[in-house]
């Protein structure tokens, strides 16, 4: 027996406020999308390549829009996060297998978050990049003692006023420079000029889907709304327009980003890295907004550093019914992001070869989500019709095959 579409589910009118106040899950999951690894490729995309690449954000913040539907719609429709579905139908080493490519990936999160704010904070105060990251993680612990021992609402709350924060910050430079809107018009049409803008492309579209952001939005949609009942349609409209305003808000910070580059930064020498990027905005907009980006580049690292601990404890407690204390597994993750500051590793190039490493853990976690979402027998009544699972699918092979190209240039030493 075929299970009805999603369109034959009624779609209730939700009065305004009370659509507002169901918003939340989606703004935590956002701040993947805004990490530090975001911010060294906007701005690298910017300042080599002008207004040419602001269609690719575009097309990436679509198809996160999508990939953080599913991962919303999974946990409320089942009850169970994607981790736990999971869990359920792997055999043990199964399990386990798994959970050491998702452990990989949460490692490689945490040396992105934690060094990004350590550039920050030497930025803002001269720190040194080790006492820098020791601060983001002791903060970050702080974060997490609000969400174990409070509610799941005072952390939502702390990670959203942080994303307010970090938008004020990156998109401050773009009124008070000399952009150019009829380029950045330009650049939502598709193109590309030449194999430089092509890689630039790929870096910013295949890194796109940050695996513990999947993983984590099931579980905050699930945890936030409990049994749905006969509300499900209701929250499901909800989570829709939460999903759409969050990631609507982190591409709008993206491609300010994109556009402070393009428009005062081509010709720039050192805007390789971070730092180099810092400089020469300060240089071109001045001291202010300098600053602004460096709070902005801080608050990045501490909410996302703080969200991707979040999601490798329900990842654990899903895969292997084990729950680490929270603020245990926290002080644990830290080590490698701490171990590569101490040692002197150069922060923007370990940045973006942690965002490499991510990239093998996305057909882990989009894969059996859109199979999950188009699943009856876990879905029922709301199983992804049609369309969904066009764009699903779509979306899965478009951000996977991006990554093998990404991952092949990275190895052949093209990139």
């Amino acid at each position: 027996m075929t299970a009805p579409d999603t369109t034959t589910v009624a779609r209730p009118r939700v009065p305004i406020v009370r659509l507002v106040a169901g918003f939340g899950p989606a703004f935590v999951a956002a701040i993947a999308y805004v990490d530090p690894g975001n911010v060294a490729a906007n701005i690298t995309a910017g300042a080599t390549e002008g207004y040419a690449l602001v269609w690719v954000l575009v097309v990436a913040n679509t198809i996160a829009a999508v990939v953080q539907y599913c991962s919303a719609r999974l946990g409320l429709v089942s009850g169970a996060s994607l981790p736990e579905l999971l869990g359920r139908r792997l055999s043990r080493r199964g399990r386990i297998a798994f959970w050491l490519q998702a452990e990989s990936v949460a490692a490689a999160t945490d040396v992105a978050e934690v060094i990004g704010g350590a550039i920050a904070l030497r930025l803002l105060f001269g720190l040194p990049l080790l006492l820098g990251g020791l601060i983001v993680g002791g903060v970050s612990l702080v974060m997490l003692a609000a969400q174990r021992h409070r509610s799941k609402r005072l952390f939502e709350g702390i990670v959203v006023g942080l994303l307010a924060v970090l938008t004020i910050g990156f998109a401050a430079g773009v009124f008070t420079g000399s952009t150019s809107w009829p380029g950045v018009a330009g650049g939502l049409v598709p193109r590309l000029k030449d194999g430089g803008s092509v890689l630039l492309a790929a870096s910013m579209l295949g890194a796109t889907v940050m695996p513990h952001a999947i993983y984590l939005h099931s579980s905050l949609t699930r945890d936030r709304h409990g049994d749905a009942g006969d509300r499900l349609p209701h929250l499901l409209k909800v989570t829709r327009w939460d999903v759409i305003v969050a990631l609507a808000l982190a591409g709008a910070v993206n491609i300010a980003l994109l556009v402070v580059a393009a428009a005062n930064l081509q010709g720039h020498a050192g805007t390789g890295t971070i730092e180099g990027a810092h400089a020469a905005i300060t240089s071109a907009l001045g001291p202010v907004v300098g600053v602004l980006f460096a709070v902005g580049l801080l608050a990045s690292g501490l909410a996302s550093s703080s969200v991707g601990a979040y999601a490798g404890s329900e990842v654990m407690a899903g895969l292997l019914k084990v729950r680490v204390p929270l603020l245990v597994r926290r002080t644990v993750t830290l080590l490698p992001a701490l171990a590569l500051l101490a040692i002197g590793t150069p922060p923007t190039a370990t940045l973006v070869l942690s965002q490499v490493v991510l990239s093998f853990g996305i057909p882990f976690a989009v894969v059996p989500l859109i199979r999950l979402n188009s699943d009856p027998a876990v879905m029922g009544a709301y199983v992804a019709g049609r369309s969904l699972r066009i764009a699903g699918w779509t979306s899965a092979a478009l951000v996977i095959a991006l990554n093998v190209v990404l991952l092949g240039l990275t190895f052949t030493g093209t990139a």
